[in-house]
């Protein structure tokens, strides 16, 4: 194996991460799991964990039994990635194994596991263990041994073991598809830099000397346009404001990182008092800026400040939209109820929108949106139901209902209960005794 056929295992995925979670896996089974590629050289052994078993010992003693092994890996890894499932399979000796299958991009590769049995060892097995070690340069009566000492797993825990691998696998793949995913963010937004950079480096020098003596000006309105879009919730503006920033940071401090880095936790500052401004939970703002300073410390080239910047913009906008949509809820739910305690009033938009402090143009908006009827519709049906209930009182007349509800005007009262409702006041009232 040379090292580029194992380079990409630390590109996609982590060979320490790795070895860490086969190893974690052997020592809560105990059972041996390596990593192998397609052509079933081993990439990843926990054989600093858990050791072959004796058998395995004495046929890899042999070159040729090391080949034959080799060749059983590879056959697994690949019948494991035609099916994508875990493939259960006897080995060249005749041990029982598995293996998970790893898919990421253009590589192939699959967790092996076993060296068990999966019925207790008879004289026929043993003797078919000495015919299929034939022409490997071992002694057969101590092979024949060592797998009378092979544990016996049933069907159920073979199983067990080969879906619990294959669940490992899955998180693997995962974490690789998470690590391109990230590659191509920033691939992605360092085209679209570069190419703002480029644009700006084919300017004249003296329009760039012009523009340099205005940049703190300019600078200074970009965050304030910043500030308003971000309370404001207008979450892709926002992004293309910041990217824009950043290109001014990054053009501007591109010798020294250390200072674009101060740049942008200044923006940090003024983007977490915005989304406060637009609704987000002061607490957690807060608690925001202190990982995102920490993180910030950790950021080595412009290309991660720049994704990472991206991020940060993106949580706090989730985090202003989450708090938003349950204060609009709550303020429905309380301009609702405000209504219906108060319908016999004289009631206007600016009274509601006062009694739970927001715009009048904003509470209509999402009261609208969240129940498909305007505030003065919906004080309308609270008053019709309430008229019907005292029409069906025999104490009431309609001129008495319709005061009693808040209507001051009587036709008006009819007009509006029998587009709701299908039929006057009068026809509901004779009905309804």
């Amino acid at each position: 194996m040379n090292q580029e056929e194992s380079q990409w295992l630390d590109k996609l995925v982590g060979r320490d991460l790795l070895d860490k979670m086969l190893c974690s896996f052997s020592k809560s089974t105990g059972l041996k799991a390596i990593f192998v590629d397609n052509k079933g050289n081993a990439l990843i052994s926990t054989e600093h964990a858990i050791k072959d078993c004796r058998f395995c010992e004495i046929i890899k003693s042999d070159s040729l039994g090391a080949k034959k092994c080799q060749r059983s890996y590879a056959r697994a890894c690949t019948e494991a990635a035609k099916y994508g499932e875990p493939y259960i399979f006897r080995c060249h000796a005749g041990l029982i194994m598995w293996a998970a299958p790893i898919l990421l991009v253009q590589h192939v590769g699959a967790i092996v596991c076993g060296q068990v049995l999966m019925w207790e060892p008879e004289d026929y097995f043993l003797e078919e263990i000495e015919e299929m070690v034939k022409g490997i340069d071992v002694d057969v009566a101590a092979v024949k041994w060592s797998a009378a000492q092979l544990e016996v797993l049933s069907i159920d825990r073979v199983q067990a073991a080969a879906d619990l691998l294959f669940v490992l696998a899955n998180q693997i793949m995962q974490s690789g598809t998470t690590v391109l995913e990230q590659r191509r963010q920033i691939t992605a937004q360092q085209a679209r830099l570069a190419e703002e950079i480029q644009a700006r480096k084919s300017a004249e020098v003296a329009i760039r000397t012009i523009k340099s003596r205005a940049l703190s000006i300019i600078s200074l309105d970009k965050e304030h346009e910043l500030k308003t879009l971000v309370r404001n919730g207008e979450n892709t503006a926002a992004q293309q404001l910041l990217e824009t920033l950043l290109v001014d940071i990054i053009e501007s401090n591109s010798e020294n990182i250390d200072t674009a880095k101060t740049r942008v936790m200044e923006l940090v500052f003024i983007i977490s008092r915005a989304a406060v401004d637009g609704g987000a939970e002061l607490s957690a703002t807060l608690q925001l800026n202190v990982v995102f300073y920490q993180e910030l410390l950790e950021i080595m080239t412009s290309d991660e400040l720049c994704l990472w910047s991206i991020n940060m913009l993106e949580t706090f906008m989730n985090q202003l939209e989450g708090n938003k949509n349950q204060k609009n809820i709550q303020a429905i739910q309380k301009a609702a109820e405000y209504i219906r305690q108060n319908y016999r009033n004289k009631l206007t938009i600016d009274d509601i929108a006062q009694e739970v402090y927001l715009s009048p143009c904003y509470v209509s908006r999402i009261f609208k949106q969240s129940l498909g009827c305007t505030l003065m519709e919906y004080l309308t049906q609270v008053r019709v139901e309430e008229a019907k209930t005292m029409l069906k009182n025999p104490r009431y007349n309609v001129m008495q209902a319709a005061e009693e509800s808040g209507f001051e005007d009587a036709g008006y009262f009819t007009r509006v209960f029998k587009k709701l409702e299908g039929i006057t006041p009068s026809s509901f009232k004779q009905n309804a005794l």
